[in-house]
């Protein structure tokens, strides 16, 4: 069984067909058709719902936690001690919410079908910021689509949503609202189970290596936002799945004097403080990786773990030379994370072996880390080519070398034959060229619907002579700005 707060009402669901999505759900299951299907793959925003789950600041305080997600790539098992918003639960007591009392009196809503999923981004964002900041309010729209092009208006009731609320019925609730998540916080395995299918919901890493080990043919469920499409796109039947986001131990993220931990499990969104801090050029990338709702449910092990050619963290963190703890029962490895990517879609990872950990070495003085991505849009969008750079430079020679890419082969893999011609050489514009054409040795890319061979390997070769520019003239601001 898995337990769940709608708005205030408790929900225990058991038989529930586990690829039911939280939209579904709303929509067929419980007679809400507030939140809207527009495209079923995470890309519009009109499917948009809030999920507010318990957070614990540093002096272990229980606070709410409040998250824009799309509800169309969501599954209904990782609504397991949570609580589900939805646009029906903003009205109160007759009265509009603020957010949506914005959008009237600043025109934001015209044909309407949009307007449901950004109000409930206005509403995410209004919890997590006061301050109306014009960059935040991008930042939360940004995976809301209007095909009226009525932006402009719903940037202003986003100002006037943002800029000084008044309590609400979910403030002044939130006491009674964090007591009640307190009450229904799992203690033990969750479990949905329609008869043909099952979704397991554990609360430790054990647990989960168990379930594991004994269901290998289990697909391992983190944010969805890949898993989802196989579902909602593909229309394929996922008969056992675990759920991980449950696991505190694969969502914490550990500082230590040469590196940082991240859980498999921790949202893209946690992620961003932490990598900006250490490589700038990594929190720039994150905001471009895709919307605030896929952010807040995408995870960093997610990302990996899938082996996308073009996934947009693998390039970066190979150039970083990260690694990966993986874990099958008992026992743990190490692997660097350029040796877990074998052949498209193929990785080094064993029956019932999962991503425990992804650890990030610390920056150092001495490196010079730089990220970019080629995309149609340049915002939310797929790479056509993601390219990260991290040179060890010392009196103009280079010392050492790590250049990986992504969309350029099957897997995202190091420009070895490059990095060749880099090392020990000094670092100047000849240097350069010569590093350029040995990229031609390295890649022979495929042409697709995003760019065709020779667009991908002429990138390639002029974001590493951006690289080189960028270098010489520090103060340029062109980094992670790249787009078709």
């Amino acid at each position: 069984m898995i337990q769940f707060l709608l708005n205030q009402e408790l929900r225990s669901e058991h038989a529930l067909d586990p690829n039911l999505t939280v939209l579904e759900y709303l929509r067929e299951h419980l007679g809400k058709p507030g939140t809207k299907e527009g495209c079923a793959s995470g890309d519009c925003g009109a499917c948009t719902v809030v999920v507010a789950e318990l957070h614990h600041d540093d002096s272990d305080h229980a606070q709410l936690r409040y998250r824009s997600l799309n509800s169309c790539l969501t599954f209904v098992a990782s609504l397991h001690g949570k609580q589900l918003i939805s646009v029906e639960d903003l009205k109160h007591q007759g009265q509009l919410h603020s957010v949506q009392q914005a959008m009237v009196e600043c025109h934001g809503s015209q044909c309407g079908f949009c307007t449901p999923g950004f109000v409930m981004s206005l509403f995410a964002l209004q919890k997590n910021d006061d301050t109306a900041d014009p960059h935040k309010a991008h930042e939360a729209l940004a995976g809301n689509l209007c095909r009226c092009t009525g932006y402009r208006p719903i940037l202003t009731a986003a100002k006037q949503a943002c800029c000084n609320p008044a309590p609400d019925q979910f403030d002044r609730g939130e006491a009674a609202t964090i007591a009640r998540l307190k009450a229904i916080a799992p203690t033990e395995t969750g479990e949905l189970n329609s008869g043909d299918k099952r979704c397991l919901v554990p609360l430790t890493v054990a647990d989960l290596a168990d379930l594991y080990g004994s269901h290998p043919e289990a697909r391992l469920l983190a944010g969805g936002t890949d898993l989802a499409l196989e579902v909602t796109q593909l229309h394929r039947s996922l008969p056992v799945m675990i759920y991980v986001g449950n696991i505190a131990e694969l969502k914490r993220i550990e500082h230590f004097d040469d590196r940082l931990e991240i859980g498999a499990a921790v949202p893209l969104s946690d992620c961003y403080d932490v990598l900006k801090a250490q490589y700038p050029d990594f929190g720039e990338l994150l905001q471009r990786f895709a919307s605030l709702q896929i952010r807040n449910q995408g995870t960093l092990g997610g990302n990996i773990g899938n082996a996308s050619p073009i996934g947009d963290s693998p390039p970066l963190l190979i150039a970083l030379g990260a690694q990966l703890l993986l874990r099958k029962g008992d026992t743990t490895r190490l692997l660097a994370l350029e040796d877990y990517f074998i052949d498209y879609r193929v990785t080094a990872r064993q029956d019932s072996e999962f991503i425990e950990k992804i650890i990030v070495p610390r920056a150092s003085d001495q490196q010079t880390f730089r990220a970019y991505k080629v995309s149609k849009r340049l915002d939310d969008d797929i790479s056509a080519v993601c390219a990260a750079f991290n040179l060890r430079l010392d009196n103009g020679v280079i010392l050492d070398a790590r250049i990986a890419f992504g969309g350029m082969a099957a897997i995202p893999k190091r420009a070895s034959t490059c990095e060749q011609v880099l090392k020990g050489a000094t670092w100047n514009l000849a240097t350069v060229e010569r590093a350029c054409q040995a990229l031609a040795q390295d890649f022979t890319p495929l042409s697709d619907f995003r760019a065709s061979k020779e667009y991908r390997l002429l990138s390639a070769q002029n974001l590493l002579r951006k690289y080189f520019i960028e270098l010489q003239t520090p103060h340029i601001e062109t980094r992670v700005t790249a787009y078709v």
